[in-house]
Parts: C-alpha cells; sequence; structure tokens
C-alpha cells in the first residue's frame, strides 16, 4: 500500500503540479483517491501512468493531468454543487468529491454507473452520487449547479447544459470533432448571457445520444441514481434500534444529545403512551446524569408550578387550585406523570439547590390561573400592590371563564381594553423580580403569561398567522428567562408538540403559512446548542377528542399514508428506532424532499385524515433526530387509574 501511495504522490508532484497547477485543494483530492481501483481489470499497475487507460464498454478512464485542468478551469471549491457528465469509472467524481460539497455524476452505460457507485460506496465517499442516464438532459431536478463538467466530446456546447449553471457557474468540455477538440470553459454570467475561454487542446470519446446500448437496460433518459438502497432499508440501516422504554438502554442512546443546552422532545400526537413514556425516561437520563435543570413543557405556568413546587419538596399555598383541569386534562394528568415526578422528586432530594430540577409551563392559554397566583404572591408580599393588580386586572376578571369572549368584545369595540392596564402590570412585576428567584420569579411569568395571553385573546379574531407566532413566541421567551434565570450552566428539556418543536421553516406551516415556531426560534437564538428530535408512529390507538371540549375518546389510528414519511419509517421493518439525520448525510439528502407528515393534536378526526392531519415537510430541515414507534397506544387519563380512593383529586401530592 505504502508503494501505491508514493505512486500517487509522485503523480501529483511530476505530472499535476508541475505542469502548473497550484490549488492545494486540488493537489490534495488527487493524492488521497487511490487511482489503482477505478482502472480496467489487469491495468493496476499502469494506474498512475501520465495516460488515459481504457475501461470497459468501448470508454476511457482519463489522464490525471486533464481531470485536473477540468478541476482547475471550473474553479471548483469547498461547498460547491457540481455536475460530472460522463462518470466512466468514477475516478473523477470521486476525487471531485474531496474538493466540494456534492457531485451528481452521469454515465449513460448503465454497467459502468454501477461499478462506479460501488468503487465510490467502498471508500465511504458519501456526498457523490452516481445516476445512470442521458448526460445530454443534465439533471434538471439538481440545478443550478456551480460547475459541470463533461468527460466526453462534443460539437456544440449543449444548451440544456449551459441552462442548469447558476450565474457566475462554469461548465468545462472538449468541443469539436473526432480528429482533436478544445477544452472549452463557459461561464454563465446572466440570464441569457454566458462567455467562453478555451483551456488546452484534448482527445476524448464522444458524447452519446440516444438509449442505452447495452442489452436489456433500460432508458438513458431514465435517470436512476445507482445509490440504490430503496429509502426504507437506508433508514434501517442508519437508525439505532431501540430496546423497550423501561429498558435503561433506550435512554441510553439519546446520550449523543446530552452536550447541548436545549433538548426539544417532540410528539405527532397529544394523546400517546409511549411519547410520554419515552420522553419521562429521557429526561429522567438527561436530569440525573448529565446535569439538565429544567423541565419545561407545553403547558401553562401555574399549573406546572404545582408539580414544580412537587419535585422540588415546597408546600403548596392553601389556595391554589387543583393544577390542570383545562381541556384536555390527560395530558398532564395521566398515568405517565406520577411516577415521572416522583422519580424527579427522589433525584432532586440528592442535588444541591442550584442543581435541583425545576419543572415549568411554557404555555399561555391560563389566565385565570395566572391572575389568582400573582394576587395570592402579592397579598402575602406587598398588599398595597396586591390591590393594585386587582384594579388593573378588573377589566379582564368578567372573562376569566371563558377568554375567549374577551377576544370578541375587544374585536367588536375596535379597541385594546386591557392591554395598557395588563402591560403595566406586568412590568412591575419583572422589575421586582430582578435578583429575585422562587415565587417573585414565578409571579412575573405570571404577568407575562396575562399581558400574552390578552393580546392572543385579541389577535385570533383576525385570524392568519399571528396568533399562532404570538403563542410560540411567549414559549419561546419564556425559555429564554428560565435559561437566564438559571444561569450559564442551566439546560433544558423541552416536551412539546412536533408542530412546536419542528423547525417551521421546513413545513408548510412556515413556507405556505408565514408561521414561526418554538423549534425555528430556538435555532435562531441557539443555534447548534439546540437539539430538535421529532416523534412518530404507524398505526395504533390515542386518546383524543372529536371537538374541542369534547369527550375524550381512544380512537384508532389509521394506518400512515404510502406518500408519508410515517410509511418510510414503518416499511423500515424496525418497531422502535432512533434515527440521527445529521449523522448520515447521504441519507438526509435523500429524506430531503418534502413528503407528507402525520400531525394529531387533541383532537383527532380519521374520516379526514388527508387534510384534517397532514402537511407537507422536509425531515431533515425540520429535526435533527427522529424517534420512531411503529404502534403505540392511547394515553390514559390519570381518573381512570386511581392508585387509591381519591388519588386523582390530589395528584400529584395524595401519591
Amino acid at each position: 500500500m505504502s508503494d501505491t501511495g508514493d505512486l500517487r504522490r509522485r503523480m501529483v508532484r511530476d505530472q499535476i503540479a508541475g505542469r502548473g497547477i497550484r490549488d492545494e485543494c486540488i493537489l490534495s483530492a488527487f493524492a488521497e483517491v487511490p487511482r489503482e481501483i477505478f482502472v480496467g481489470e489487469g491495468m493496476a499497475e499502469f494506474a498512475y501512468e501520465d495516460t488515459a487507460l481504457p475501461i470497459s464498454s468501448g470508454q476511457t478512464i482519463s489522464q490525471p493531468y486533464i481531470v485536473a485542468c477540468m478541476f482547475d478551469a471550473a474553479d471548483v471549491e469547498a461547498g460547491d454543487r457540481v455536475l460530472e457528465v460522463g462518470a466512466g469509472s468514477g475516478y473523477a467524481a470521486a476525487v471531485l468529491s474531496r474538493i466540494v460539497g456534492q457531485v451528481h455524476a452521469i454515465e449513460r452505460h448503465e454497467a459502468l454507473a454501477r461499478q462506479a457507485a460501488a468503487r465510490i460506496e467502498s471508500l465511504g465517499y458519501d456526498n457523490c452520487e452516481i445516476i445512470a442516464g442521458d448526460g445530454l438532459k443534465g439533471l434538471p431536478e439538481e440545478a443550478p449547479f456551480d460547475a459541470i463538467l463533461v468527460a466526453a466530446r462534443f460539437g456544440i456546447v449543449p444548451d440544456t447544459l449551459k441552462r442548469q449553471l447558476r450565474i457566475g457557474g462554469r461548465l468545462v468540455m472538449p468541443i469539436g470533432d473526432e480528429d482533436l477538440q478544445q477544452l472549452t470553459a463557459i461561464t454563465r454570467t446572466g440570464e441569457e448571457e454566458w462567455t467562453s475561454q478555451d483551456i488546452t487542446p484534448v482527445r476524448f470519446v464522444p458524447l452519446l445520444e440516444g438509449v442505452v446500448a447495452e442489452e436489456g437496460a433500460r432508458s438513458a433518459s431514465d435517470h436512476r441514481s445507482m445509490r440504490s438502497t430503496p429509502l426504507p432499508e437506508a433508514i434501517a440501516q442508519a437508525c439505532t434500534s431501540l430496546p423497550g422504554i423501561d429498558e435503561e438502554g433506550f435512554a441510553e442512546a439519546f446520550d449523543r444529545f446530552a452536550d447541548r443546552r436545549i433538548v426539544m422532545l417532540g410528539e405527532c400526537s397529544h394523546g400517546t403512551h409511549e411519547f410520554y413514556a419515552a420522553r419521562a425516561a429521557i429526561t429522567r437520563r438527561l436530569v440525573e446524569r448529565h446535569g439538565f435543570t429544567i423541565v419545561a413543557v407545553e403547558a401553562d405556568w401555574p399549573d406546572a408550578a404545582a408539580y414544580h413546587r412537587f419535585i422540588r419538596g415546597e408546600e403548596q399555598p392553601e389556595s391554589a387550585s387543583p393544577p390542570f383541569q383545562r381541556f384536555p386534562t390527560w395530558m398532564w394528568r395521566n398515568t405517565v406523570m406520577p411516577p415521572f415526578l416522583r422519580d424527579l422528586k427522589k433525584i432532586n432530594a440528592g442535588l444541591p439547590k442550584g442543581r435541583k430540577a425545576g419543572f415549568y409551563g411554557l404555555d399561555i392559554y391560563n389566565m385565570s390561573g395566572s391572575i389568582e397566583a400573582i394576587l395570592a404572591y402579592l397579598d402575602e408580599n406587598d398588599p398595597e400592590a396586591a390591590e393594585v393588580a386587582r384594579e388593573r386586572y378588573g377589566c379582564l376578571l368578567p372573562w376569566q371563564a371563558d377568554p375567549a369572549a374577551y377576544g370578541r368584545m375587544a374585536l367588536r369595540g375596535g379597541f385594546a381594553e386591557c392591554e395598557e392596564a395588563v402591560v403595566r402590570q406586568c412590568q412591575d412585576l419583572l422589575d421586582r423580580a430582578i435578583e429575585k428567584d422562587g415565587e417573585g420569579f414565578s409571579a412575573a411569568m405570571n404577568a407575562r403569561l396575562v399581558a400574552s395571553a390578552e393580546q392572543y385573546y385579541r389577535v385570533m379574531y383576525y385570524g392568519g398567522a399571528e396568533s399562532w407566532n404570538l403563542r410560540d413566541r411567549h414559549m419561546t421567551d419564556t425559555l429564554e428567562h428560565l435559561l437566564e434565570q438559571g444561569g450559564s450552566d442551566s439546560k433544558a428539556v423541552v416536551w412539546a408538540h412536533n408542530s412546536h418543536i419542528g423547525d417551521a421553516r421546513a413545513t408548510d406551516m412556515g413556507a405556505v403559512r408565514g408561521e414561526h415556531n418554538l423549534g425555528q426560534l430556538a435555532r435562531e437564538r441557539w443555534g447548534a446548542d439546540v437539539a430538535l428530535i421529532g416523534f412518530g408512529t404507524h398505526t395504533g390507538s390515542v386518546s383524543a377528542a372529536s371537538d374541542w371540549d369534547g369527550e375524550r375518546k381512544v380512537k384508532t389510528v389509521v394506518p400512515s399514508r404510502r406518500d408519508s414519511y410515517e410509511r418510510l419509517c414503518h416499511d423500515s421493518g424496525v418497531k422502535r428506532f432512533l434515527l440521527d439525520l445529521a449523522a448520515d448525510p447521504a441519507l438526509s439528502r435523500q429524506l430531503a424532499e418534502p413528503r407528507l407528515e402525520r400531525f394529531i393534536g387533541v383532537i383527532y378526526r380519521p374520516e379526514t385524515e388527508r387534510w384534517s392531519h397532514y402537511s407537507e415537510a422536509a425531515f431533515p430541515r425540520q429535526f435533527d433526530a427522529y424517534c420512531w414507534f411503529d404502534e403505540t397506544r392511547a394515553l390514559q387519563p390519570l381518573a381512570d387509574h386511581e392508585e387509591h380512593e381519591g388519588g386523582a383529586d390530589t395528584f400529584p401530592f395524595g401519591l
């Protein structure tokens, strides 16, 4: 092996650098790729000679210097997207892949394309795709390209290829008849403008047109990737199969994300047992083993505060209302939560105060509970301020039982009747909460909720994206306040629906409806410190209602559609898995083509599922990873499984 390495370095020095190619990236790429595996049978000893060599199907592997000349003329660089026409043995594409970001290489002869793909796969070059097809057609579905290289002669510059260049991109190819051609660089300078430059005289085999000559082969116009592993099989190969949720190895698989400051755990429905149980197991490990201090969930602040006090071993206010009475109660009063909260309490008992985990609500809805908590706090700590707060909140009190009615009233009145008062109260409490923690901080967060809720219930009647955007902006701001309050070492695990934690820019939410969400805003604020992990299922049962405030029912989840991401996961044959979408760039590129994805919320209407519950998305941009359960079961409300008489009414404190 060392002999071939020496021959390769000598080839680079004498044949390429010695003839004036100075680009270090090009020289390094040629020094890396073993040319001997790309030449014809019996020709390995001549692999580093200064000449073209014959390969099968009457084709040749080009002289190394000529290949380098083409790269140099195309001015290829890191990050470029490049099309090669005439892949041949795959050697030039392999070398090119060591320089640029992505290579698509088309070969007319299917047998050659198959061999080239196998060689490149054996080298592990996953940013290089070999395609069997008609090179004259280019690859319009991947255009525009930064560079196009044609390794076969043609009499004129093909218009189809010129138009697949980006403006500023270069097409390099041999132009001329069979005796001698001129290696030519064509630069696109405008929508309808190109310039041309001669590089050097060359001799190439012809660029063939029409159907593939090999017997039984398909039409060359039928572009087919030689990365032929079907997507479900590719998912099966790339994913990490998971043991049962109750086994330690389940949560251990998520340690790869423990270095992030924020780990968001999704769900494709609000009523699936496995999603809650899995998130509980992962969260326990992140808190106990990796120092996560914040558990922030898609729930209201005043309700979550009751769970927060429980896991911190703090007393509950005597006047506090039972938490999580707002529909749908099963989201946070279910059979998964009691053991999870008890585990967090046990973990916290062994930790110093600054390391104890807290449980927090990010959502916006329980305006009444927040007002109640604010007044209780002020009554105890500042009775005079409590009187001011009661006066300011007076305009909202008639609407506490039905805050949406306030929105209708404000809309008809054409003004924001309570806005100035609740904003002023919010600012006062925020000012008071500076340098404070505990109940003072909680009161300020409740004031923020009231101010956001007042605005939310006003704008929801105008329709459009603004009410959704306001809600997710509030959740993101709340998360930011929690991280700031916790200090530089604070780390958060977030539970929310996929529609909140998956980046909206990769879905119809952002692309069509102009909505942003928690996942997008978190990426924009914290960048690579955020991991977005979606959860999905194929079939089973789910707790859901048919209408808002409707009765909870156990409904059958319709098997996923054939044109969905869920069906790809189901067809992988792996019952439970974690798919790290950043770990396999080649698979991520294959999954990047938008497909349907299922979203089930509190309401599930199987009879109109396609229009009610599916939306188009691009997985690799939406999530960093995806956790899959092929068949799932309905989440059980705690009231259906009281551990002893009265247990549900006093949950979690009476358990």
